[in-house]
């Protein structure tokens, strides 16, 4: 009876604890569409998993099943061990058309042993060259990892594990286009980019590996679903609280950290590539 009187709410808290855990897997099946790989997509788990491969012959990828304009979408990716060099893993949004709008977390491979490099970049209306690059400040194949996406109408924040790494500001009034009118998908693919990904495209694909597989689960999108030419989201969005959602205080010493200790790259840095003055939201961005 001892162990019961004293024990019995913990067990409590625990059973609803890990019920709750088990409940907040999303099933994949019921969120996505894979789109290509003829077989190298793979659902396990009664779709709580969705593994994706990559061989000489051809990569895979699935897309979204649903459009959306605006919301927070967050997916947890375990990425290709051991020598993943010039394999590049992605998870994006992208609309469709010739002067399209992208949002893109990239993660490129690297020798055994070399960390993952994170390339993150914003396209509005077909026009890119918006690089910022980091390392992680822990191993992404051994585990999975929380990457988000935030996008409303004031800014585009990149997260890592709910930390802050890059943030995209809405600075239209100064006459920088930003993605406010294309609806968009997510995306996820597993491919060969050895001419580019590893150190410039120097390390080349060591296909003595394949296949090689990157892994994804968990995928949520809190966010306002297009259908119909519809919006699921009110005029108001009151009960929606990542429409008007900020960096804090906090939050930007959180993505200052990052920054200072792990970014690799920054187009906004690079004068050599931008001899006629950096691009306005660079400048906008340092005066704020």
């Amino acid at each position: 009876m001892a162990f019961y009187s004293c024990c019995y709410p913990f067990l409590i808290l625990f059973l609803v604890a890990t019920s709750s855990f088990v409940v907040a897997f999303g099933n994949l099946y019921k969120d996505v569409d894979v789109t290509w790989g003829d077989g190298r997509a793979k659902f396990l788990n009664d779709g709580k998993i969705l593994t994706l491969s990559l061989d000489k012959a051809s990569g895979s990828g699935f897309q979204s099943k649903n459009e959306y304009l605006y919301g927070m979408f967050d997916m947890q990716l375990k990425l290709v061990p051991n020598n993943s060099a010039g394999t590049v893993t992605a998870y994006y949004l992208k609309s469709q058309g010739s002067s399209w709008d992208e949002i893109d977390f990239e993660f490129l491979g690297n020798l055994s042993g070399d960390p993952y490099i994170v390339h993150t970049n914003v396209y509005t209306q077909g026009k890119g060259d918006r690089e910022q690059q980091f390392y992680l400040w822990f191993d992404p194949t051994a585990d999975f990892h929380t990457y988000s996406i935030l996008w409303n109408p004031s800014h585009i924040v990149f997260y890592v594990d709910g930390r802050p790494i890059r943030e995209f500001k809405n600075v239209e009034p100064f006459g920088v286009p930003y993605p406010k009118n294309q609806t968009m998908r997510m995306y996820s693919s597993l491919w060969n980019a050895d001419d580019w990904a590893t150190r410039g495209g120097l390390v080349k694909t060591d296909w003595s590996q394949a296949p090689f597989t990157a892994s994804f689960r968990n995928f949520n999108a809190n966010a306002c679903t297009w259908s119909n030419g519809a919006s699921s989201c009110s005029s108001s969005n009151n009960n929606k609280p990542w429409f008007s959602q900020e960096l804090d205080s906090t939050s930007q010493k959180k993505l200052k950290w990052v920054q200072n200790n792990y970014m690799v790259y920054d187009y906004c840095s690079d004068t050599n590539r931008f001899p006629q003055g950096r691009p306005v939201e660079c400048t906008v961005r340092t005066n704020n």
